[in-house]
C-alpha cells in the first residue's frame, strides 16, 4: 500500500546574520533549550543521537551530519518505532540568512493540534532570530 503524501506548512524567518553563524548555532544541540522553547526544556548526548526534554516527556532526536549546504535536518523518535522527518535548512539572502523549517502534519492530527505546532515554531524561530541578531 502506498503511503498518502502528508499535508505540510514551511515556515521561514529572514535573520540579518551570515549563514555560517546561522548554521553553526542551530547545528549545535546543546543550544535548543535556548531558542526551541516549545521543543525542549534540556539536551543531552546518547548513544543513539540527542535526547530532549519536552513537556511531554523525553523524545530522541538524530541530527543530519555536519554539512556546508546548510542542511540541518533531524529526525523526532516521540516513542519507539515512529519517526518523524524535520527538514529544516539555512540559505543565504542577500547579506543574511534565511531559515526554513518544515512542519509536516501527521494523518492523525487535528487542525487545532496542526495550528498549535505552527504557533509553537514560529515563536521559536522568532526567539533564534533573537538569539543571533543580538
Amino acid at each position: 500500500m502506498k503511503a498518502a503524501i502528508l499535508a505540510s506548512r514551511t515556515l521561514s524567518v529572514s535573520i540579518d546574520c551570515l549563514p555560517a553563524k546561522v548554521y553553526e548555532f542551530a547545528s549545535n544541540p546543546e543550544n535548543l533549550p535556548q531558542w526551541a522553547q516549545g521543543l525542549c526544556k534540556s539536551v543531552r548526548k546518547s548513544d543513539a543521537g540527542w535526547i530532549v526534554e519536552t513537556p511531554q516527556g523525553p523524545l530522541n532526536l538524530i541530527f543530519a551530519g555536519k554539512n556546508d549546504l546548510g542542511v540541518l535536518d533531524h529526525y523526532v523518535n516521540p516513542a519507539p518505532g515512529v519517526e518523524i522527518y524535520v527538514p529544516m535548512r539555512v540559505i543565504p539572502n542577500g547579506p543574511g540568512s534565511e531559515l526554513l523549517f518544515t512542519l509536516y502534519r501527521s494523518p492523525d492530527m487535528s487542525d487545532e493540534k496542526y495550528a498549535e505546532d505552527i504557533r509553537m515554531v514560529e515563536q521559536d524561530l522568532e526567539t533564534l532570530k533573537r538569539i543571533l541578531e543580538r
